[in-house]
Order: C-alpha cells, then sequence, then structure tokens
C-alpha cells in the first residue's frame, strides 16, 4: 500500500501545477509574438500609404498618457522654447 500523501506526492502535484504554469506562460508569449508581427505589418502598410510613422508612434504614446499630464508637459516644452529664443 503506498502513501499518497507523502513529499513525493506533494512534488508531483507542485511539478504539473509548475508545468501548467509555464506552458500557459509560453502559449501567450507565443500569442505576444503574433500579436507584435501583427502591429509591425500595421505599421508598414501605414508607411507605405504615406503616413509618419514616428508621429503615429507619439500619438500612441500620448493617447495612453492622462491629460493633464500631457498639458503639463506641453507647459514646459513651450516655456523651455521661450527661454531659449525658440
Amino acid at each position: 500500500m503506498s502513501d499518497t500523501s507523502g513529499p513525493d506526492s506533494q512534488a508531483d502535484v507542485t511539478g504539473a501545477e509548475l508545468r501548467q504554469f509555464i506552458e500557459r506562460v509560453e502559449r501567450l508569449e507565443e500569442e505576444k509574438k503574433e500579436v507584435s508581427e501583427q502591429i509591425k505589418e500595421v505599421f508598414a502598410e501605414m508607411k507605405g500609404r504615406g503616413f509618419d510613422v514616428k508621429a503615429i508612434r507619439q500619438i500612441l504614446r500620448e493617447r495612453k498618457q492622462d491629460p493633464d499630464d500631457i498639458a503639463e508637459q506641453e507647459a514646459i516644452i513651450d516655456m523651455y522654447k521661450a527661454a531659449i529664443g525658440m
């Protein structure tokens, strides 16, 4: 008769659970790679249609920011430009 509540049993359960986590991360990494490729394709398409990709990336960054943070940053930039005569 074997005891299924011993340390080996716990290691088996922990190992199986760990393997599941690892496999989930691997699947998510693969999905992330696929999404990254799709994003690259969209940027290439925009560039091919004549859009300025650098400007679009800036817009995307700004859309992630809080509007108040953007306004504050722009005010500081304007102040610095005025200080150097721009």
